[in-house]
């Protein structure tokens, strides 16, 4: 039977339900605000948390290798700034080599000291965006100085007679800050494309630092414009440069297969094989992690991958390039004055 009274109740008290219904609903968006503000606040570098037994001989190990980074580097620097005899265009790429190393180092290394030591895991999310600026713009810098100087060595090997022309004084500086130019206005422009993302399916990073891929995975926002710029970008600065290196020691190695003397070509190729060892340990290991899709990322290997190229590179660079170069080696004799008695 039709009741109007209890129709114009219920009708009464729809305005009601619905205001309680929007007065949730709003509630609830300010909860996920709140989430989505928190979520970005700080990140989790968990990197080796998940082997707490094996972390007492990490840290011995990653400040040794930070030591002697730091001081090999710096004593490269030191002698060929020192030393006339070093005054040279290679000595002096090298020399730019062994500051973006030191850097880079200076960048990864402290941070996950103090990690491991405090068990303090926790980076704000500015300090993550800074730290993941200068780690990329010096990769990319280290990335086109090896080019650089796969260019010095061919054009001291294959044309010796235009050396002194071609890389002259001028044209080394441009080279250089061309390569820092560079480098830097990539590595901004992906940081700026990832300070706009909203980080609110996690803040935990299977990382040992602020990585380009480990934080890519964490991002709730459409992130397909940044993979494209992340592929163009890396294979404007890792594929091409890589030719450019190739071809560059292809027309050495014709020159020297054209050298007549044993001797001769011993000397060459003790000049470019400390560069060409570099060169495949760099970029290995930047190949194994990059150039893959965030999909099939894999924390793990991206861990092992990125402790190869962040310390292990710039700790072994030094001796690679001292041990298997006869003017490096003779360079302390030199500076303390005992230059008649410099190794043979």
């Amino acid at each position: 039977m039709y009741d109007p009274k209890m129709t114009s109740k219920r009708e009464e008290t729809k305005p009601a339900v619905l205001s309680l219904l929007e007065r949730e609903l709003n509630l609830k968006k300010s909860f996920q605000a709140i989430r989505n503000h928190t979520s970005i606040a700080d990140f989790l570098l968990l990197g080796f948390s998940e082997h707490p037994e094996q972390l007492p001989l990490l840290s011995g190990l990653f400040l040794g290798m930070y030591l002697v980074t730091v001081l090999g580097n710096l004593l490269i620097i030191l002698a060929i700034v020192a030393d006339q005899h070093l005054h040279t265009p290679m000595y002096f790429f090298l020399a730019n080599l062994s500051l973006i190393d030191t850097c880079l180092s200076c960048t990864i290394v402290p941070k996950v000291l103090v990690n491991i030591l405090t068990q303090h895991h926790t980076i704000s999310h500015t300090g993550c965006l800074v730290q993941m600026y200068f780690f990329t713009a010096l990769a990319l810098l280290d990335d086109l100085l090896l080019v650089v100087m796969a260019y010095d060595r061919y054009v001291a090997i294959c044309l010796p007679l235009h050396y002194t022309t071609i890389m002259c004084p001028q044209r080394c500086l441009l080279l250089v800050a061309a390569s820092w130019l560079c480098a830097h206005l990539l590595a901004f422009s992906l940081t700026l494309l990832m300070s706009q993302f909203s980080f609110c399916a996690s803040h935990s990073i299977p990382h040992f630092f602020c990585d380009l891929l480990p934080l890519l995975k964490l991002a709730c926002s459409d992130t397909q414009i940044f993979q494209v710029m992340m592929f163009a970008e890396a294979a404007l600065s890792g594929v091409v440069p890589l030719a450019c290196v190739l071809v560059s020691y292809a027309h050495i190695m014709h020159t020297i297969l054209r050298v007549p003397s044993a001797g001769g070509k011993h000397k060459v190729f003790s000049t470019c094989g400390s560069h060409l060892t570099v060169i495949t340990l760099f970029y290995g290991t930047l190949f194994l992690v990059y150039f893959q899709p965030s999909s099939s990322y894999s924390a793990d290997t991206g861990m092992v991958a990125s402790v190869v190229y962040t310390m292990v590179t710039p700790m072994l660079n030094p001796f690679i390039y001292s041990l298997r170069n006869r003017d490096m080696k003779g360079a302390p004799w030199r500076l303390s004055g005992w230059g008649r008695c410099s190794p043979p």
